[in-house]
């Protein structure tokens, strides 16, 4: 222990560095003015603080303390969220130069040299033990996000959208009242939480909101905030494993995508049927699929999309019944109805028109049939 006159002096003027380290940081750093009471409070005891650590790192060269628990475990844990990194630096660099300034009160002259050198080295050294409590204390909220992330879309998936739930939802830094979207694929290969990262950097830097996880061997995505969700869910599905990758329909809100999750879930499951699927493709693209691997919601959403609308017009039903399942040829489809070829023509855009699907293209004429077919099969019956 060096019993020097500059360590009995720097000890005896503890306080007084401490509240002329607080006036300095009041004068100079405007953030310091806007914290409430306590915060400053905090502040001050991590000054004070490492004022004294100073004092027992000069006085024992030999052995001297670690600074990340004497310094900034003098204040809670919740001071690292209060103030930034570069605040903290700030107070440091601000508490640093109070005691520098006051050498010469503090040493003699022979003293002074040792002093500054000994201060300009606890400054490096508190300034890499500062990045240390901040590192652990984003590793930790990481982590605790991730949890609280997995919480979350667990509870999307159950339908069990609560207060509790979008209090958490909240707390993950979501900020979309409007439009949001469910994207499904094949979760990426190799270490899932790298992965879940790399999802989470590509929506921040589209500036899109988002929540994540991976369930079994599925990622699952629920997607706010973009002004266009289609181009969202095309930044985004490259981070998603190999194979198809289905994104719901739009749904106006969080308690709306379970729903959602259930029709990407299901488009997930049948997308491997349609050969030359876009990825991403839209699970309202692969109603004909899923209905045929069995879901009754795209059965039921088919049916009225093809087979009623077609059912009340009459000369369209039968029109695209001959045109899709008997001759597949306009002209043919002409002379079986004994109409004019160009009457078929105007009745295959009305088909269209009124269906959402071509007949004349190879997908719309396979969605129009299965759609007809699934009319018949529910019951729905044929035009007199």
């Amino acid at each position: 222990m060096r019993a020097s006159p500059e360590a009995v002096r720097l000890t005896r003027a503890t306080g007084e560095l401490t509240t002329a380290a607080t006036k300095r940081m009041e004068e100079t750093l405007p953030w310091f003015r806007e914290l409430g009471a306590e915060e400053r409070s905090w502040v001050t005891l991590v000054a004070q603080a490492g004022i004294t650590a100073f004092i027992e790192w000069f006085t024992s060269p030999g052995d001297r303390p670690g600074l990340t628990a004497d310094v900034f475990g003098a204040a809670p844990r919740d001071l690292a969220r209060v103030i930034s990194l570069e605040q903290t630096v700030d107070l440091v660099r601000t508490t640093v130069s109070v005691v520098e300034e006051s050498i010469d009160a503090l040493a003699t002259s022979d003293g002074r040299p040792d002093l500054r050198l000994a201060i300009l080295r606890y400054s490096r050294e508190i300034a890499f033990s500062a990045a240390e409590v901040y590192a652990r204390a984003a590793e930790a909220r990481g982590a605790w996000d991730a949890r609280l992330e997995a919480l979350v879309v667990d509870a999307l998936l159950r339908d069990e959208v609560d207060d509790s739930v979008l209090g958490r939802v909240a707390a993950l830094g979501w900020s979309t009242q409007e439009t949001v979207i469910v994207i499904a694929g094949a979760a990426p290969v190799g270490d899932a939480e790298t992965a879940l990262d790399v999802l989470r950097r590509a929506a921040a830097h589209h500036e899109l909101d988002l929540l994540t996880g991976i369930h079994g061997s599925t990622l699952l995505a629920v997607v706010g905030r973009g002004a266009d969700l289609a181009k969202a869910a095309r930044l985004l599905a490259p981070h998603f494993g190999p194979g198809p990758v289905v994104t719901s329909d739009p749904v106006p809100g969080l308690a709306q995508v379970p729903e959602a999750a259930r029709s990407a879930l299901s488009g997930l499951r049948a997308a491997w049927g349609w050969a030359d699927a876009p990825r991403p493709v839209a699970s309202a693209d692969l109603l004909p699929e899923r209905a045929l691997a069995g879901d009754p919601v795209a059965a039921a959403a088919l049916v009225a999309m093809v087979h009623r609308p077609l059912l009340a017009e009459v000369a369209l039903y039968d029109t695209a019944a001959t045109y899709l399942e008997r001759v597949t040829s306009l002209e043919a489809t002409a002379r079986a109805l004994f109409i004019h070829p160009n009457t078929v023509r105007y009745r295959l855009r009305r088909i269209a028109d009124l269906t959402g699907h071509s007949p004349t293209d190879a997908r719309g004429s396979f969605t129009l049939r299965v759609g007809l077919t699934l009319g018949r099969l529910a019951g729905e019956g044929l035009p007199d």
